[in-house]
C-alpha cells in the first residue's frame, strides 16, 4: 500500500530527527550514557528501517 505524501514528509522528516540525534550522540562520551552502543544501534536501525520504508514507497508510486 502506497505512503500519502504527508506520511512521506513525516517520514521524512522523523529520519532527518533521529540522525540529528544520533549526531548529537557522538558528541558525548559513551562512558557518561548507560546503554549508549544499544541507544545508538537502535538509531540506526530505526533510520535504515525508515529509509527502506521511503524508498518502497518511491518504488511503488506510479511513474509520470
Amino acid at each position: 500500500m502506497a505512503l500519502t505524501k504527508v506520511e512521506k514528509e513525516r517520514l521524512t522528516d522523523s529520519r532527518l530527527q533521529l540522525q540529528s540525534v544520533a549526531r548529537s550522540l557522538r558528541e558525548i562520551n559513551p562512558e557518561r550514557i548507560p546503554g549508549y552502543q544499544e541507544i545508538e544501534d537502535c538509531l540506526e536501525d530505526a533510520d535504515k528501517n525508515l529509509g527502506k520504508a521511503l524508498r518502497s514507497a518511491n518504488s511503488e508510486s506510479p511513474k509520470r
